[in-house]
């Protein structure tokens, strides 16, 4: 069971809300002066929601969320950890760049409101601004759609188009944003080598089961190749009754087959699937879920290039009333 437990800067809990008077324990506590003046004490927190994030590295940071196979959670965890930034202060542009099977819009509630996409930027039909789709709950998150479904691409896009779109969401006259998060399509084709080229990270998504694993080492080898050196991993989808059963790969296990470092561990949620159908992304849920609270610990750990350890919790076995016998008398 995990707990989060609140420390003081101060060891005298006493003297946290100087408001309060305590009764005094002579045998414990000595009374005050009455000329003696305390400032009160300054409360300091272990837990991360008391301060803003510290954003590490050079802005604008360009992420590639990835996976290999279809049905893992990439565009899932776009949405949410891409809401979850715009909710801890910083701008942010998602990029959908699955052409043929776009889904971004429907999670984040956004579909009606898509009127240009990328191929009216590039003919010259629209400005870029006028594609960028601006979220009214968080107006410093927005959305771009590389095409609309059923529609046909330039000959010519590719990997340089897309560079270009970056370049010109860089140099833009509002300013640069904080985050620029590319949604990549599945598998390794043509569309695949156009998210990851002007990507300089990449969060790599899977779930606990050996065909994810796989496409997921095939997919790192890629990143590499292409000069993305710093990946990060988010399985999803796991779930502890499983892995108690040995159904299921642990975090451990699949972090020391990979090989990342880990951003965050995803629950399974049903939740997931009513908030898809709403178009609600789950961090915005009250009260919020645990996949929800997770996926705003990985993009806190996004924003600081931090990431966390899979650790292993030991269950003692239990003991039958003959073998507590038997070690009682040295058995």
């Amino acid at each position: 069971m995990l707990s989060l437990q609140l420390f003081s800067a101060n060891p005298n809990p006493i003297l946290l809300n100087p408001s309060l008077k305590p009764v005094l324990n002579h045998r414990f506590l000595k009374p005050q002066k009455p000329c003696q003046k305390r400032k009160p004490a300054a409360i300091s927190s272990v837990l991360q929601w008391n301060r803003k994030p510290e954003l590490a590295g050079e802005t604008p940071r360009v992420v590639v969320i990835t996976s290999g196979k279809g049905g893992v959670g990439k565009t899932t965890t776009t949405a949410n950890v891409g809401l979850s930034l715009a909710r801890l202060g910083f701008s942010v542009v998602a990029i959908d760049a699955d052409v043929g099977l776009r889904n971004l819009d429907l999670l984040l509630g956004l579909e009606n409101r898509v009127n240009y996409t990328v191929v009216e930027v590039l003919n010259g039909d629209c400005r870029l601004d006028q594609a960028l789709v601006r979220d009214k709950r968080w107006s410093n998150f927005e959305l771009l759609c590389i095409s609309k479904p059923r529609s046909k691409l330039p000959i010519g896009f590719g990997g340089k188009a897309l560079v270009w779109l970056v370049d010109a969401l860089k140099a833009r006259e509002e300013g640069s944003p904080d985050f620029i998060i590319i949604d990549c399509p599945a598998g390794i084709d043509a569309g695949f080598i156009t998210a990851i080229t002007p990507a300089n990270e990449a969060v790599l998504v899977t779930t606990p089961d050996i065909t994810s694993l796989r496409d997921a080492d095939r997919v790192t080898g890629l990143l590499e190749c292409d000069g993305i050196r710093d990946i990060k991993m988010i399985v999803n989808r796991v779930r502890t009754d499983m892995i108690k059963g040995e159904d299921m790969m642990s975090v451990l296990d699949v972090q020391e087959m990979l090989g990342l470092s880990l951003l965050g561990v995803i629950p399974e949620d049903s939740e997931v699937i009513r908030s898809t159908n709403r178009g609600y992304p789950l961090v915005l849920n009250k009260p919020p879920t645990l996949a929800g609270l997770a996926f705003e610990q990985a993009a806190w750990r996004l924003v600081e290039q931090d990431s966390m350890k899979a650790v292993v919790v030991e269950e003692e076995p239990k003991r039958s009333v003959l073998g507590g016998l038997f070690s009682f008398f040295g058995g």
